[in-house]
């Protein structure tokens, strides 16, 4: 693995275990084992990085919500399997929650350029569930299917139990 990956793959590692404000630069270049020169060769602030561990995932989560989705046949079924993936998800060892919720609450409103980034990212989820409702003629309910989505997430860490996404699932099965 090249430099430029470690230092990503490390900040990615840190900022979701224990938080982007809670993560040093100094952290992140002893855990990477690489000179602080080549980190600000690639990053030169800390905020750089960020916007990387958030593109980076970013396309990561929506390559992986579209393979999910493939699985299934109907729209119903790929549909429901969003919820399926959260479950999943919430069961691993490091669960935190959502990466880019995340970071959503700890970073300064006035932070436009990875304000854009969240928000862009929770658009093209929204727009993913349009996707998939819509052979059904069901489009209109992307709203509600990310409001679910995203509730289900959240709640989820809040609690540290898969509740929150059963019960999300169970309400998503009733709207389609």
């Amino acid at each position: 693995m090249n430099t430029r990956d470690r230092i990503v793959e490390t900040a990615s590692r840190l900022f979701y275990t224990q938080g982007y404000n809670n993560t040093g630069i100094n952290q992140v270049i002893k855990e990477a084992e690489v000179a602080k020169a080549s980190l600000y060769q690639y990053f030169p602030s800390k905020d750089d990085l960020l916007v990387e561990y958030l593109t980076v995932t970013s396309h990561y989560t929506m390559d992986t919500l579209r393979k999910v989705a493939a699985k299934h046949t109907t729209a119903k079924e790929k549909m429901l399997s969003m919820f399926d993936f959260l479950i999943d998800f919430s069961k691993q060892t490091d669960y935190q929650g959502c990466n880019f919720l995340n970071v959503a609450s700890e970073i300064p409103k006035e932070n436009s350029r990875v304000k854009a980034l969240i928000q862009n990212q929770k658009t093209q989820t929204r727009n993913l569930f349009e996707e998939l409702l819509k052979p059904i003629g069901k489009g209109a309910l992307a709203d509600e299917m990310y409001l679910l989505f995203d509730g289900a997430l959240i709640t989820s860490k809040v609690y540290g139990d898969i509740w929150p996404i059963l019960t999300s699932k169970k309400i998503a099965e009733k709207l389609i």
